[in-house]
């Protein structure tokens, strides 16, 4: 596997250079991830990419040629060159599973180990996590909207060949039944669809030549795109060719809902009742939210679910929070900047329940405050060891690690849901949990809610 350890930001290793000479590189210290908004109307975050940062831990590696062009730049003494050429992370990483909510503020990861182990890791995990999170929040929004319809994984040809493949994964990772992308299909596990598009049948010289070889080649159960010329003639050939078996029919065009209304009634006076509508062209959670009184079975989504619907980055940072001091405790630290301060300390986190299993709130607590959850029924920790002295935890195969997640985000939204029923249209409103930082702060607004 080639190494990802150039995918990092120089500044990165100047800081490592710069601390090893002042003899502070190898201070115990703590990171944490977060982010300090969602984007305007998002109600929530899902927390993607956790997987990815493991498998490039552990090619994170400075070969020969590596090390060549850092000496190359003439800025690195042969003594940190030395250092990274036997570099391997060596401390521990705890992270929300795979699949989660989040909200501002939410510690997300958390790395410790000596500062230039962890510093050298930043540019690594911000890529991952705010590119797959990104993917993975707009992909859930359009779940949700879709309201148990089957959507596809199409963008592939709207970004970089690479982020397809991560990008079909967060999909995957929310509830997206396939993907177009054979590379997704090959290393994650996802179940692979596609038939033809619109040159297919261009390069024929009628519709009914081309659909007759696409029936020929993969069957009456398959897929036919139906919107190159005239609708309702490509339906009524399309049913001709294939009989009433014919799988689907694709609509890439026009006014969605009203066409798929004039589809579905010719396709069910043609005896095709089971041909089922599948709609692509630009959607969005808005225009999918927008046909679900329409007779659409599923959906393709590329472009507005690749680029993460306007949003390409979810926000997430990497920030110091505590650190050893010259006594050899653990002290925290935190910026006071105007507008981007942040919380010093490690932390833990939770998910606050109500009596039906509700989630009522996010409790943030500093590690120095003891065990105060237990004062907190129905919380449930959100922080997961994966990384323990600089060994990768979770073995599961690349789809358990999709399935698994899955599951975390259907149980989180379900949580979600119990308290606030409109989490599910997949639309825009306020931030659907408050972040609290104490069980006082929990206490005012749960008599708040009373109130």
């Amino acid at each position: 596997m080639p190494t990802t350890s150039l995918k990092t930001d120089l500044y990165e290793l100047t800081m490592i250079q710069a601390a090893r000479d002042a003899g502070v590189a190898d201070r115990q210290c703590v990171f944490e991830v977060f982010t300090r908004s969602l984007p305007e109307g998002r109600r929530y975050g899902v927390f993607a990419g956790i997987g990815r940062i493991l498998d490039a831990l552990e090619s994170f590696r400075f070969e020969a040629e590596d090390l060549d062009f850092l000496r190359s730049t003439g800025q690195f003494t042969e003594d940190v060159l030395a250092y990274l050429a036997d570099y391997r992370f060596e401390g521990n990483i705890d992270a929300y599973a795979e699949g989660e909510l989040f909200f501002p503020g939410s510690p997300v990861v958390r790395v410790e180990g000596t500062f230039e182990q962890c510093v050298l890791l930043e540019t690594l995990v911000l890529s991952i996590l705010n590119h797959d999170s990104a993917i993975a929040s707009v992909g859930s929004r359009m779940i949700q909207a879709a309201a148990g319809r089957p959507c596809i994984e199409m963008g592939s040809r709207r970004v970089h060949e690479n982020a397809a493949v991560a990008a079909s994964r967060a999909a995957a990772i929310v509830g997206f039944s396939s993907t177009s992308n054979l590379e997704a299909g090959r290393t994650y596990g996802i179940p692979v669809v596609g038939t033809s598009a619109h040159a297919f049948t261009l390069v024929f010289d009628t519709e009914a030549e081309a659909f007759q070889a696409q029936v020929n080649s993969l069957g009456a159960h398959t897929s036919l795109l139906v919107d190159t010329f005239d609708i309702s003639a490509a339906v009524e050939s399309a049913v001709a060719i294939a009989g009433p078996d014919l799988g689907a029919v694709r609509i890439d065009s026009g006014a969605l809902g009203e066409t798929a209304r004039e589809v579905r009634a010719q396709l069910d006076a043609l005896g095709a009742t089971r041909t089922s509508i599948t709609a692509t062209s630009d959607l969005d959670e808005y225009r999918v939210f927008a046909l679900r009184d329409s007779p659409v079975d599923s959906y393709g989504i590329g472009t507005r679910l690749v680029t993460g619907g306007d949003h390409p980055a979810q926000g997430f940072v990497f920030k110091l929070v505590e650190r050893e001091n010259l006594s050899g405790e653990m002290e925290a630290v935190a910026k006071k900047s105007a507008q981007k301060a942040t919380v010093g300390g490690s932390k833990r986190a939770y998910r606050v329940r109500g009596a039906k299993g509700e989630a009522c709130a996010e409790l943030v607590l500093a590690d120095n405050q003891g065990d105060q959850p237990s004062q907190a029924p129905g919380s449930r920790p959100l922080l997961t060891r994966l990384v323990e002295r600089g060994e990768v935890l979770d073995s599961r195969s690349q789809w358990e690690r999709i399935e698994a997640a899955r599951s975390v985000h259907e149980r989180a939204l379900d949580e979600l849901a119990l308290a606030d029923p409109h989490i599910r249209t997949g639309q825009d409103g306020d931030v659907a949990l408050p972040v609290v930082h104490s069980l006082e702060e929990l206490a005012c607004l749960r008599n708040a809610k009373k109130r």
